[in-house]
């Protein structure tokens, strides 16, 4: 008699993980989505869920800006060094969106995915960027107490259009204002890119948190052009 022989199926490498990644920019790209990948390798060998990844993506990201509110005070008094924050900060942020980019190349390289822990992702990101608009808005008031608040009220408010749109862009209707993808018209995305976006903050908070104030103003009005913009794109298509 012969023994049936079982040719096992390969084993997904870091190159698989990342061929199914969904975007974001081209520092999301060619960084984040990378470095996904190898948490997402390292999470399907040790036989971890998505969601798992997706909790941690959570934990890392809240520590994070809670580092940053709780001592926003001190490092404007010179009381702790910005660089060592602003590290923590950056860092935090940083592999805390790789572990969200990796959520999903797991959940679609293993067949994991389910509309369960696509919901919980969502609210993850939502949890941990409302934790990240805190912290810039807590470091621009301490710098600098004079901070209005209907800047911060409005900062708060637009942040969450990246969010929005990213979330609409999933659905069978997405569209894109601008579909080039030359490494010019990419460039000036980034400005809209989550990754490039948390590297600028956190480096701002290490090197002169003084400039957050600033950086507070430019994200307002960024991403505040990109709604009204957006609305007219969609009323011009939808007449």
């Amino acid at each position: 008699m012969h023994s049936a022989t079982t040719v096992a199926e390969p084993r997904p490498t870091v190159a698989d993980f990342h061929r199914v990644n969904r975007g974001g920019g081209l520092f999301s790209e060619s960084v984040s989505q990378w470095l996904g990948a190898v948490f997402a390798l390292v999470a399907q060998r040790l036989g971890l869920r998505p969601t798992a990844l997706t909790i941690t993506n959570l934990v890392l990201g809240l520590a994070a800006s809670v580092t940053v509110v709780a001592l926003a005070d001190r490092v404007a008094a010179g009381a702790v060094p910005a660089w060592l924050v602003g590290l923590v900060a950056l860092v935090g942020w940083q592999v805390a969106y790789a572990l969200d980019c990796a959520d999903g190349q797991l959940a679609r390289v293993t067949g994991q995915g389910s509309a369960a822990g696509a919901r919980v992702d969502v609210l993850c990101d939502v949890a941990a960027q409302i934790a990240l608009v805190a912290a810039l808005s807590a470091t621009a008031v301490a710098q600098r107490p004079s901070t209005p608040t209907w800047l911060i009220a409005t900062f708060a408010g637009t942040w969450m259009v990246n969010l929005v749109t990213s979330v609409m862009q999933a659905g069978p209707n997405a569209a894109s204002m601008v579909t080039s993808t030359s490494l010019p018209v990419r460039l000036v995305k980034l400005v809209r890119d989550y990754g490039a976006v948390i590297f600028v903050a956190g480096l701002v908070l290490m090197l002169v948190p003084a400039l957050v104030f600033w950086v507070i103003v430019a994200f307002t009005v960024v991403n505040g052009g990109f709604l009204l913009a957006s609305i007219a794109f969609s009323a011009r298509a939808s007449l």
